[in-house]
């Protein structure tokens, strides 16, 4: 029977991209539990399955290869060959080699891939029994080095993703312009009083279904953060053996979900964050033995929701962050003067300078001075922040803070200076009266709160919205990274399921605002990036 070989190329393009992913993940893991047999069988079922889906299409490159890959893997299951370190390599050099073919195949490019020759006959080599040695990456000869922890057997794929997501963006827009019709709707047949008692009830009714349709766009837009975390534990595995290093990766917060934008953005930040806590966090092993810590060091990558914020850590256990080492190399590229000092968040800044590198010599990991650098402008594209903290001798935490892009949101409106916006309702903790003796009537002041001092500003003034619209001010009780602060505002408007936006170019670089939402009434209120917001006053008075 015929059939249309095209319209089958993007699901296994995207099957065999996650059985690949599949792949890498169990080779890693296998390394340090090479007598696991469910992930052993797991890995060789997705090889597999490669190889019948690449035949059924007629790439034949891909089947030959996968074939002579699958002929080794059976010799490991049948314990004839050792999965060592130089074999793992090859085989991961071989999942590299199949991704770039996979990769090919939409065009309908089957012809081999640069180096498939040698790497074919390096695994026909394994497969008769004759080592892994020829491997184009093969590694210092050296023992197991390399362990993950977190290995779950069929994690490769979260779930199947087969809308597109130009569909996606649209479906949620039109949701958001349902919901922002709908409240409109509402607001109306509430002012109609009584005769409009019985289809404002009605208007309830489907208000509540409407609200089920916008959430389950929401979620079919939210991917877990645990499928696109464990492919680091190969960047792990590959930087500690090429710096003659160990390190094992752990992963927090598997379960945790962020819109898939945001995670594909988040991709190359973190890959660089996790190369560099290995080449420049951690210590040899007889350095770490020498300081009382186990000679494998610990790589954390873990994801939170905080605050209508996502957070990602990537922590390491190593040396910490060499403070005289840095403001030494500042001072020799002439951007601190010889006698200038500086605080530890001044000299962590120096970390992201265009350029900046404190590697003695470049290699394929670090020297140039872009990852760091790389690193922050990929967060500020997505309107997030990095932090850094480190204690000597106990390991360095880089933190990066993302606020909400495309999302619903419960929020909580409020006016200042004339305007409205909205604060994801998570951060707020209370509301109280700002009493006008006795405070400050500047941008800045400091209210008593059952005694205890509340740092707050006046969301008019900070933004510039104008003036102040009320002689009686509210105080706006928020909680971010360092405790309890306020934000004063003329009044309390309530709370609204809120769709963001995304911000256009002319606000794109206001600081302390994350996007936008339309209002019932067709008004246009801002959504406040509260971390941001609070962090300016902060910056002014370090200036």
């Amino acid at each position: 029977m015929d059939f249309d070989a095209s319209a089958l190329l993007p699901i296994f393009v995207s099957e065999a991209e996650d059985g690949l992913a599949s792949m890498e993940q169990c080779l890693v893991a296998l390394e340090t539990r090479p007598d696991d047999t469910e992930i052993l069988g797991e890995l060789f079922r997705a090889a597999h399955t490669l190889k019948g889906n690449s035949a059924t299409l007629g790439f034949a490159a891909i089947t030959a290869f996968t074939h002579v890959l699958e002929d080794v893997l059976d010799r490991v299951r049948r314990k004839d060959v050792k999965l060592g370190r130089e074999l793992a390599t090859l085989l991961l050099e071989s999942v590299d080699l199949l991704r770039t073919l996979v990769k090919k195949a939409p065009a309908g490019d089957d012809t081999p891939a640069p180096r498939q020759a040698a790497l074919l006959k390096a695994l026909e080599r394994a497969a008769a029994g004759g080592g892994a040695s020829e491997s184009l990456l093969a590694a210092p000869d050296a023992r197991e080095d390399v362990a993950v922890d977190g290995h779950r057997p069929g994690t490769g794929r979260t779930r199947d993703l087969r809308v597109g997501l130009d569909e996606l963006d649209r479906l949620l827009r039109l949701a958001g312009e349902i919901a922002i019709s709908r409240s409109r709707i509402g607001s109306l047949l509430d002012a109609a009083g009584e005769p409009g008692r019985e289809a404002l009830e009605a208007h309830r009714d489907a208000e509540r279904l409407d609200r089920d349709v916008q959430e389950l766009v929401m979620r079919m837009r939210m991917v877990p953060l645990g499928a696109s975390f464990r492919p680091h534990a190969r960047t792990v595995r590959d930087a500690a053996l090429a710096k003659g290093k160990q390190a094992r990766l752990v992963i927090e917060g598997e379960e945790v979900e962020a819109d898939l934008a945001v995670v594909e953005q988040l991709r190359d930040p973190i890959t660089h964050m996790v190369r560099n806590a290995v080449d420049h966090g951690v210590e040899r092993p007889d350095e770490r033995r020498a300081r009382g810590k186990e000679p494998v060091a610990t790589i954390t990558l873990r994801a939170r929701h905080e605050a209508g914020q996502l957070v990602v850590e990537v922590a390491d256990d190593g040396a910490g962050i060499d403070h005289a080492r840095i403001l030494a190399r500042a001072r020799e590229r002439g951007l601190l003067r010889e006698s200038q000092s500086l605080g530890e968040r001044e000299i962590h800044e120096l970390m992201f300078s265009p350029g900046f590198s404190t590697a003695e010599s470049v290699t394929e990991l670090s020297g140039r001075g872009i990852g760091m650098d790389v690193v922050r402008r990929n967060i500020a594209s997505l309107r997030g922040t990095v932090e850094v903290a480190s204690r000597a001798g106990e390991g360095t935490t880089l933190t990066i803070r993302l606020p909400l892009t495309l999302a619903v949101i419960p929020g909580f409106l409020v006016a200042a200076g004339g305007e409205r916006y909205v604060l994801p309702l998570e951060c707020v903790v209370e509301c109280l009266d700002l009493p006008s003796a006795g405070y400050d009537s500047g941008p800045t002041g400091v209210a008593e709160l059952r005694g205890e001092s509340v740092p707050y500003l006046r969301v008019a003034d900070v933004l510039g919205a104008g003036a102040r619209a009320a002689a009686r001010e509210c105080l706006v009780v928020v909680e971010h990274g360092e405790g309890l602060a306020g934000l004063a505002v003329d009044g309390l408007l309530g709370e609204a399921q809120i769709v963001v936006q995304s911000l256009g170019h002319p606000l794109h670089s206001v600081r302390g605002v994350s996007g936008s939402t339309i209002l019932g009434d067709g008004r246009v209120a801002l959504i406040l990036d509260v971390a941001a917001l609070l962090s300016e006053p902060r910056k002014e008075a370090h200036a």
